[in-house]
């Protein structure tokens, strides 16, 4: 197996350990669940915050393979394609706990930093789709600030509070309906439609 290989399996791990213990999980805890040495593991990390910097680049690196992937789904309009791009999320991440990830902040600010920035860049592509539905007439005018804004800070309360877990949702399924409430919410009316083709 080579080191990129051992690498990707030791941060699944990581991801899983997280999701159960947050940060109070050990590299010895580490080392056992994936039968190595903790000393392999320091060859392949400096550190139990490098580890955790490089699961959170593993964990959006994953969304972002999710969102080309959705780009990318034939037969699709471009309402569908808007609401696939944002409610993109891997299956491999199916259990990550958004609440750990905040837990981040306080031990680890420049890593909870870097998630933040994860949210808040790469847009382009989003952005690009939106103005390609307003030019087709199939999205109403409105203030992709704003509603990149709605979209950023919605995610972010998932992390920061439980909302999730005491509605027995989990990140996908949040994330799904705060898509269809802002993707329902700028798609043009039918009489909207026919006045831009008239």
């Amino acid at each position: 197996m080579d080191t990129e290989d051992t690498k990707r399996k030791v941060l699944m791990a990581v991801i899983d350990l997280f999701n159960e213990y947050g940060l109070k999980f050990t590299m010895n805890s580490l080392a056992r669940k994936l039968g190595m040495s903790k000393k392999t593991l320091y060859v392949l990390f400096e550190s139990k915050e490098d580890l955790l910097n490089q699961m959170v680049d593993y964990c959006f690196a994953s969304v972002k393979e999710s969102e080309a992937a959705a780009l990318a789904e034939p037969g699709l309009d471009t309402p569908g394609r808007i609401r696939a791009l944002l409610a993109a999320f891997p299956e491999q991440l199916q259990g990550v706990s958004l609440e750990n990830l905040y837990v981040l902040r306080e031990t680890y600010p420049k890593i909870y930093t870097r998630v933040e920035q994860y949210l808040e860049n790469g847009w382009e592509p989003t952005i690009r789709l939106l103005e390609q539905g307003v030019a087709e007439g199939c999205v109403r005018p409105f203030s992709i600030p704003i509603f990149k804004m709605m979209y950023e800070l919605a995610l972010e309360q998932f992390f920061r509070r439980d909302i999730l877990k005491k509605n027995a949702m989990t990140y996908r399924e949040g994330l799904q309906e705060v898509t269809d409430l802002l993707v329902d919410g700028i798609l043009a009316h039918p009489e909207e439609k026919r006045g831009k083709e008239s």
